[in-house]
């Protein structure tokens, strides 16, 4: 098993010593996958305003180049008219699968009100910038993040005591909404990326310059209103990802088409870019619950390994799934020279790999030759053990939480991630 550390956080297993809080000895755990079925009943009457059953508690011992694949299925300021600024819909960008739904519906009237209040957040004024935003936020997204701060916060304020949500814990969810959508949009300048989840992307709509700008605008914005949540840690907590973001677009940058980046560097850049913003998000709603700081420390640590097996996961559905899927060009960070952990343990087993990726694919059918080498090697079964693993600390990670529907939606959430590559 791997380890490795990198601006004081430990990549590795975690193991915790602490058992969920229910009312059962305190030499029994929770399994928490025995009592799945039921809690998924109590999820549902608690939303109801119905009081749910009692749970059996039961023991369980220890133990930069534009090519693609031939395989896949297929203005700027002056240019917006004048009129009325566009409005958001505040229902038209959750549009979230069934799957996510049975989840988040502990949490649907957060993320209804958090729609709601995305346009007053950007701001009606700026036309061009409210276009841009209804672009992306229009664009089916599925709201996990903010999901993630509503749940982490009803789970541990049920720790504190508080019967409601403050206007920090929403807040937070909108800055972060705001932050991830701002990556977004910079991300797809970056990568220049024509499509995003199935729509075309802003800069493609209204030109690179306006894109950039609505991204910064966001970014300012979103920093706005992180100060004036008046919480020094959470500032410096949502303010150190804006760094990683940037951390993680330089060392992609720089190791494109390097046969030599090891899977190690692979973890650091994928937690800075994406498992970072989860982390903090979790982390920030448990210290706006006012819970004991071993306990938004575990939850920070849910958030950085649930956001780590994400990434891992969204790299093998890069190699596994159509563009149609994809909502883009299916295995496009091979064609760009992003290596990612499919193509790094293929890489270990087989030499020819490096020669294809370093010539950057410039013969026809290379980037198809390499794409199956990825596919018969192992590359993908060992990034699935990866994306496994990483699930796995996460959680544990949760098991200094009580148990309820809002815990159990959290690790839900782990399990819908590895459901997506079985």
């Amino acid at each position: 098993m791997m380890s490795m550390t990198c601006n004081n956080l430990e990549f590795g297993r975690i193991r915790l010593d602490k058992f969920v809080a229910c009312g059962c000895s305190s030499n029994a755990s929770i399994d928490r996958f025995s009592v799945r079925n039921c809690a998924k009943r109590v999820v549902k009457n608690v939303h109801r305003g119905c009081k749910p059953r009692k749970l059996s508690c039961c023991r369980r011992e220890n133990g930069r180049c534009r090519v693609f694949s031939t395989k896949t299925p297929e203005v700027f300021f002056d240019g917006v008219g004048a009129g009325p600024p566009p409005v958001l819909d505040p229902t038209k960008g959750l549009k979230i699968p069934s799957s996510l739904s049975n989840m988040f519906e502990v949490v649907a009237e957060d993320l209804l009100t958090l729609n709601k209040n995305l346009q007053s957040i950007v701001g009606a004024e700026n036309p061009v910038l409210m276009s841009a935003a209804e672009q992306i936020f229009g664009a089916g997204g599925k709201r996990m993040r903010p999901a993630l701060v509503f749940l982490v916060s009803r789970a541990t304020a049920e720790i504190a005591g508080l019967k409601e949500l403050t206007k920090e814990h929403r807040r937070l969810a909108e800055i972060i909404e705001m932050i991830h959508t701002a990556s977004l949009i910079h991300d797809d300048v970056l990568d220049e990326s024509d499509m995003r989840r199935g729509k075309e992307t802003v800069h493609q709509i209204y030109g690179t310059r306006v894109a950039v700008l609505a991204g910064d605008f966001m970014f300012a914005q979103s920093s706005w209103y992180l100060a004036n949540l008046e919480n020094l840690e959470v500032i410096k907590l949502i303010s150190q990802v804006i760094k990683d973001f940037a951390s993680g677009e330089i060392k992609q940058a720089s190791s494109l088409f390097d046969c030599d980046v090891q899977l190690d560097e692979y973890l650091i850049k994928s937690y800075y870019k994406t498992a970072s913003l989860i982390a903090a998000s979790t982390k920030s709603a448990a210290i706006f619950s006012g819970v004991q700081s071993d306990i938004s420390e575990q939850m920070y640590q849910y958030g950085k390994n649930l956001g780590l097996s994400f990434q891992v996961v969204d790299d093998i559905l890069d190699f596994t799934q159509s563009a149609e899927q994809l909502g883009k060009p299916a295995a496009s960070d091979l064609a760009k020279g992003n290596l990612t952990a499919p193509v790094i343990f293929a890489l270990e087993k087989e030499t020819k790999l490096r020669d294809i990726i370093e010539s950057e694919f410039c013969e026809t059918g290379s980037l198809d030759q390499a794409i199956d080498i990825v596919m018969s090697c192992g590359g993908i079964e060992r990034a699935r053990d990866l994306a496994r693993e990483k699930a796995d600390q996460a959680v544990e990670n949760l098991r200094c939480l009580p148990l309820s529907s809002f815990s159990l939606a959290l690790e839900e959430m782990v399990n819908y991630n590895l459901e997506r590559i079985k």
